[in-house]
């Protein structure tokens, strides 16, 4: 298969998420300026953060986005691949902590 599900060319339609549903939109990019926008945190800081969540959460177009708003703030490499293993050990972290359910449902049935 040489096309991808995702395609580089649909991040610039993301300001048009809201084509039908215009107000949730607003709300939803009022949102996202306020969360994003200055803080307590520096927006590399924010921008290492969005990035190692659009990892985990398998976001295409926020890796792509992240990955160039970090370079385009001097974030570089090492410093990216080092935060995306923070967010990797929280996701095993994750996984390992929710095994406590199977570790009580085989303690349960006594085996």
């Amino acid at each position: 298969m040489t096309q991808s599900y995702y395609e580089p060319k649909d991040l610039a339609d993301f300001p048009n998420i809201g084509e039908f549903a215009p107000e949730e939109a607003k709300k939803f990019f009022d949102y996202y300026a306020q969360a994003t926008g200055p803080g307590k945190l520096t927006e590399r800081e924010k921008s290492l953060i969005a990035l190692v969540v659009a990892t985990v959460r398998h976001c295409p177009y926020c890796i792509d986005a992240y990955t160039n708003k970090c370079l385009s703030l001097g974030v570089d490499n090492d410093e990216m691949m080092e935060a995306i293993h923070v967010g990797a050990a929280m996701v095993a972290g994750d996984v390992l902590a929710h095994a406590t359910q199977i570790r009580k449902i085989i303690r349960k049935k006594g085996m």
